[in-house]
């Protein structure tokens, strides 16, 4: 066995995996281990947030970590690197074996070398034997740099290629501003990591000021440039906007006045999907008004229940079963438009999805066959979805396969709106706010409790009549919920 093949066994390489259906990217939000930390197989080490759901990562090795190779915030790409552990630390110290770079991407490598002590140096290139520019030392804090001596032209160039002006206190910035943090060829100086993350941020390197040892720029450097309080607007901008704000023209700086947020992660994933959805399947929205005292009147009762007991029952648990009920009557609702076969899929299941508002953004987790489970547990598994949607926990695969979904847009106190499609389902149902309002009950107006209902559906799948059909069995069953018990 070569050292090379030994080094390779006994530094295990971890890569970002797939943690859903066909997802390309996760964002890091925390590591739990550092280098030198003792790892065992099956240990979480960092916890990931996919464009579905955060989720924690298991090493899937014995040892000692040996490198994170990103730090907490960055996006990267499936398949790529994120951790090494030394599975035999006992062996002495070794360096991890690096493959050795595509001519191509030989020129890339060495611009994006680490800055260290010394700089990397591909095969055939080095220093000039003539070359005498050394590195700044690092610069003590209120002190300017004392290089070695050297010749005047050289001396301007170590401080930026500026002559030092007469005024003292200007020398210490003059090189920041220059470039005191960049390499060959005034290059600002920073890892591959931050790069990228001053990418996606939209943030000019060159523009920051570094604050890490040698001139390093870091990721702490770069949040700061991307926040708004740390961009002071520009001196002469000051005088021309203080007078209109005094004269009371309300003219203000609207950059002043604005955050700027990247879209990632779970927010980025429902943009993508609602505009699919929206531009893809043609919807269909459907009304109506139903007077629903008679279930909320149930609600009270079953909460009484013993068979409920310790479960939540809520209205949004009637409705949930008053639509599986009717998808019952009306199975054909319950399909997907396959586009490349051009086939409609009809489903024998019906895995309910409830749309839930949480920390990161709208997530859609589903019930699996829940038009088999009994009221029981409808109420168990929804009680479930919404405690671990709330607590950001929900898995990729509880996000999977929906065929329908219900929102419940009436928490915030709306009557109704015109839901969106989920992406591959066939239907979306809106329920909204119950209110105590005037409505003819027997022949007499009286104060009864009154919802309304929006039903929006795939129009390739489903007719107008089918989907009327379907909504006016949903407001039957509300309406008087024994239709549970002759329908069901």
């Amino acid at each position: 066995m070569t050292a090379s093949t030994a080094k390779a066994q006994r530094f295990r390489e971890f890569k970002m995996p797939d943690v859903g259906e066909g997802l390309t990217e996760a964002e890091i939000l925390k590591w739990y281990v550092q280098p030198g930390d003792t790892v065992t197989d099956g240990q979480v080490v960092c916890e990931v947030e996919t464009a579905k759901a955060a989720v924690e990562l298991p090493i899937p090795y014995d040892g000692v970590v040996h490198e994170l190779n990103f730090g907490e915030g960055v996006t990267v790409d499936v398949g790529t690197v994120i951790i090494s552990v030394d599975t035999d630390p006992g062996a002495g110290p070794a360096t991890a074996p690096a493959a050795a770079p595509a001519p191509q991407e030989a020129a890339k490598a060495e611009e994006e070398a680490e800055p260290q002590g010394r700089q990397a140096v591909l095969v055939g290139y080095g220093a000039a034997p003539s070359s005498t520019k050394r590195r700044a030392r690092k610069p003590q804090a209120g002190v300017p740099a004392q290089p070695e001596p050297v010749s005047a032209a050289l001396q301007a160039e170590l401080n930026g290629r500026t002559a030092p002006a007469p005024v003292a206190p200007a020398a210490p910035v003059a090189p920041v501003v220059n470039g005191a943090g960049a390499g060959a060829a005034g290059r600002p100086l920073a890892k591959p990591p931050v790069r990228k993350l001053a990418k996606d941020l939209g943030i000019d390197l060159a523009t920051i000021v570094p604050s890490g040892p040698d001139g390093i720029i870091t990721r702490e450097d770069v949040h700061a440039a991307a926040t708004p309080a740390a961009a002071p607007a520009p001196a002469e901008a000051a005088p021309v906007a203080a007078p209109a704000a005094a004269a009371g023209t309300g003219v203000v700086d609207a950059a002043a006045r604005e955050r700027r947020v990247p879209v990632k992660g779970v927010r980025k994933a429902t943009a993508q999907a609602m505009v699919t959805s929206a531009f893809t399947a043609p919807h269909v929205t459907e009304f109506i008004t139903v007077d629903v005292t008679r279930t909320m009147k149930l609600v009270q009762e079953l909460k009484q229940d013993p068979d409920m007991a310790g479960l939540r029952v809520n209205p949004l648990l009637l409705v949930a079963k008053a639509f599986l009920v009717a998808l019952k009557r009306h199975p054909e609702v319950n399909a997907a438009w396959d586009e490349p076969r051009q086939e409609i899929v009809y489903k024998d299941y019906v895995n309910l999805g409830i749309a839930a508002a949480t920390p990161r953004g709208l997530i859609v987790p589903n019930i699996k066959d829940a038009g088999a489970k009994t009221l029981p547990q409808l109420a168990e598994e929804l009680g479930e979805l919404i405690s671990t949607a709330r607590e950001g926990k929900t898995s990729p695969a509880a996000m999977s396969g929906g065929t329908v979904t219900i929102t419940n847009v009436g928490v915030f106190g709306v009557d109704t709106g015109t839901p969106i499609l989920n992406p591959g389902e066939s239907a979306i149902l809106a329920f909204g706010a119950v209110k105590l309002q005037p409505w003819v009950h027997k022949g007499k107006v009286k104060a009864r409790q009154v919802t309304t209902l929006a039903l929006s559906f795939d129009h390739r799948l489903i007719d107008g009549e089918l989907g009327s059909k379907l909504l006016a069995d949903i407001a039957a069953i509300l309406e008087r919920p024994k239709r549970l018990i002759t329908w069901g």
